[in-house]
């Protein structure tokens, strides 16, 4: 078992006749992927051609892409000003699952495409600004290096795409079953209420890596919901606490005001619902490998 995404899923690449898409794209085959179609307006009835002599054909919209594969995730590698257009298109096409790898799309436009995507309540979406997710052994949609970990029974969720990468590295002797990339920007669709209730549910996901940073209140949330919905040992890292005060930092989500939002705040808000959280990305890896090998015990 997987979340989100397993061995039957059927990937389509918004965007795969591009640069980015090409090289993910590459990369997604290669790891056991089923892309089954990309999508670029204008170039319908084309093929992209990859290495090993993999044929993989081009339509001219979502819609004929999803009724010619029965596609059921969307990829997307388009430019940020063509993003909205594409998640909307995707959404038309009643694809259920979206992922939004790209950086820089403006938050009016997430907030719009997401607001529709659940209007119209037939499609998850992950990102924008994510590595994607991974269910190693299984597919790869996005970003994310297939060879960093085997398959295991650890879920991961995470704003940091380094990080994601940095964790499923270092428990790689345990193996991953989910990693999640849900983006660090002020809007995101998939959250880590939503990981955290669809790993709480797979029964082969033995412990969860929550992995946030600072700004907002997202991870002060998804300790309530751990506190009130989660029965599995969850580990948590917060990415900030040498942040100096009163600089903006990297991702989009990352604003601090006062004593919200902060990494000490968020930290505090995640041990009092039973998490144990590490101050540094291997310390936390320390703690998960600690309570993993208690339960296999």
């Amino acid at each position: 078992m997987a979340i989100f995404l397993t061995k039957d899923s059927r990937v389509i690449v918004q965007g795969l006749t591009g640069s980015e898409g090409r090289k993910h794209g590459q990369r997604m085959l290669a790891s056991g992927t089923q892309v089954v179609g990309g999508v670029t307006p204008g170039k319908g009835g084309q093929t992209a051609t990859f290495d090993g002599g993999v044929t993989v054909p081009v339509f001219g919209s979502v819609t004929e892409a999803v009724e010619a594969t029965g596609a059921d995730v969307s990829v997307i590698f388009v430019p940020a000003k063509f993003t909205r257009a594409a998640v909307v298109e995707a959404v038309d096409a009643a694809v259920p699952l979206v992922v939004v790898i790209t950086e820089g799309v403006p938050v009016k436009d997430t907030a719009e495409f997401f607001t529709y995507a659940q209007e119209k309540g037939t499609t998850r979406i992950i990102g924008p600004n994510c590595p994607g997710l991974i269910s190693p052994g299984q597919s790869n949609a996005g970003i994310i290096p297939a060879d960093i970990t085997p398959p295991g029974r650890i879920g991961l969720v995470s704003k940091s795409g380094t990080l994601t990468y940095q964790m499923m590295y270092e428990l790689r002797e345990f193996g991953f079953s989910t990693a999640v990339g849900i983006g660090g920007d002020p809007i995101i669709g998939t959250t880590h209420i939503d990981a955290l209730e669809a790993f709480e549910a797979d029964p082969d996901t033995d412990l969860v890596v929550l992995i946030g940073e600072i700004g907002g209140d997202a991870e002060e949330r998804a300790a309530a919901y751990v506190r009130d919905h989660v029965t599995k040992p969850v580990v948590g890292y917060v990415a900030g606490f040498t942040a100096p005060e009163g600089k903006t930092m990297g991702h989009a989500g990352a604003i601090v005001s006062g004593s919200a939002g902060t990494a000490a705040a968020k930290k505090e808000a995640l041990e009092a619902a039973g998490v144990r959280v590490g101050r540094t990305p291997s310390e936390t890896a320390a703690i998960a490998r600690e309570l993993v090998r208690g339960l296999a015990g």
